[in-house]
């Protein structure tokens, strides 16, 4: 018996057959999306066009959202404010009621945080301003002029100066009430206001300047003089609100949270800019539903022309598609391919499409966008396209899902071809 001892080679490990399979499949695909030219750029083109757009609104949104806010910051509220429960409901009618005792103390311990820049108090009243013919009735701030004009960079002087420590018969004056009482920078006023004990106070006072700022309401009716002056005439010594301005806007939820903490055991409330301002939540609200159907638009625009686009190509290429069946390709087969040329389209016209946006945004906004005056203001102002992270990855996301999802009925509709009637398409 002859026994063979002539060493056994192991048996070779079988390749996986998915991977060269893929990758096939990803060849051909590059090869059809080469080869059509035409469909390949409309395709393109559509996908480029709807991520540009939603690049550049999201931009333009953000920078009016920022730009607004910046505004409301640094001419009315500063970044967080500190007052009693309440002030904001009837402090306007009693503010002798809500006053902040010795406030040096609190504005020290805010100051010790490195992210404030300045702590200032405010004092409001209400009272009649004469110019020696007439009166109008106002509301009133007092406040410390030069921790004030540093805060409200974003006030605009028309006329005169800002209000100084040094001006301490002082007033500033809005557009509205120095229109309404023929007022110029240099003219005698008298403001007229009841103490705190109900008697009636006086005091003159001379216009330094006239300001603007984003609410025509507010100029109207709005003036300031000295924190000093305000107390002489309401006969009071403490503050109503104690304001906080911060280095950077983007500290302010951290802040407040912090600030929160340290202040949980006593009766003061503690509100950000956001919450004091009613017209930016309204305004931010009013445009996210704006930009959510114009998102919504675009991506069906992308949807209609890359189906038509798809449609267009995948139909003409019956023949090509019956001869693959006919060589062996099943219908999964078929619709890989659909799946993979898309998959590409979308991916190369999602990423164009970014770059190209935040190409355009960096372009207009180093020429900017001069824009009129928004409701209820008279200052018009400079719009820039801001890059935001969150949003051109939102937008690539959109044009490359879209694109996907294109494909996937026009994929399984040629798929399901007869052969025979797909192999007519040839002759």
């Amino acid at each position: 018996m002859h026994v063979d001892n002539a060493p056994q080679s192991s048996p070779r490990p079988q390749r996986h057959a998915a991977t060269p399979v893929y990758a096939a499949t990803v060849k051909l695909a590059v090869r059809n999306i080469l080869r059509q030219k035409f469909r390949t750029g409309m395709t393109l083109a559509a996908i480029m066009f709807g991520v540009v757009s939603l690049v550049l609104a999201g931009g333009f949104v953000a920078d009016i959202f920022i730009q607004l806010g910046e505004t409301i910051i640094h001419s009315q509220t500063g970044h967080l404010q500190l007052f009693k429960p309440d002030f904001l409901e009837k402090g306007s009618r009693y503010p002798e009621r809500f006053l902040i005792d010795k406030p040096e103390e609190i504005a020290k311990k805010i100051s010790a945080h490195p992210e404030v820049d300045a702590v200032m108090g405010r004092v409001y009243f209400a009272g009649l301003l004469n110019n020696g013919r007439r009166d109008l009735p106002i509301i009133g701030e007092g406040v410390e002029p030069d921790k004030e004009a540093k805060l409200g960079s974003l006030l605009k002087i028309v006329e005169g100066q800002q209000l100084r420590d040094q001006d301490t018969d002082g007033v500033l004056v809005g557009q509205g009430v120095a229109h309404s009482l023929g007022l110029k920078p240099g003219d005698s006023v008298t403001l007229v206001m009841n103490a705190a004990e109900g008697a009636m106070n006086t005091l003159d006072f001379r216009v330094v300047g006239i300001f603007q700022s984003f609410s025509k309401e507010f100029d109207a009716r709005a003036v300031r003089i000295p924190l000093a002056a305000t107390q002489e005439l309401l006969q009071v010594k403490g503050v109503n609100q104690i304001v906080v301005a911060l280095h950077r806007t983007e500290d302010t939820d951290q802040m407040l949270a912090r600030l929160n903490a340290e202040f949980s055991g006593t009766s003061f409330d503690l509100r950000s800019w956001r919450t004091l301002s009613d017209f930016y939540d309204k305004s931010v609200q009013l445009y996210d539903a704006q930009f959510g159907v114009l998102r919504l638009i675009i991506l069906l625009m992308v949807l209609l022309s890359v189906t038509n686009s798809v449609n267009m190509s995948v139909f003409e290429r019956q023949g090509e598609f019956g001869t693959m069946q006919a060589l062996g390709n099943r219908h999964r087969d078929i619709i890989r391919l659909i799946l993979v040329e898309c998959t590409i389209l979308g991916l190369v016209g999602a990423v164009a499409g970014a770059l190209l946006g935040m190409l355009l945004a960096l372009v207009i906004s180093a020429i900017g966008i001069s824009m009129p005056p928004p409701p209820n203001a008279n200052i018009g102002y400079m719009a820039f396209i801001r890059i935001v992270p969150a949003t051109v990855i939102g937008a690539f996301f959109v044009g490359f899902i879209a694109t996907v999802l294109a494909s996937v009925y026009p994929a399984f509709k040629v798929s399901r071809i007869p052969v025979v009637d797909a192999l007519r398409q040839n002759v």
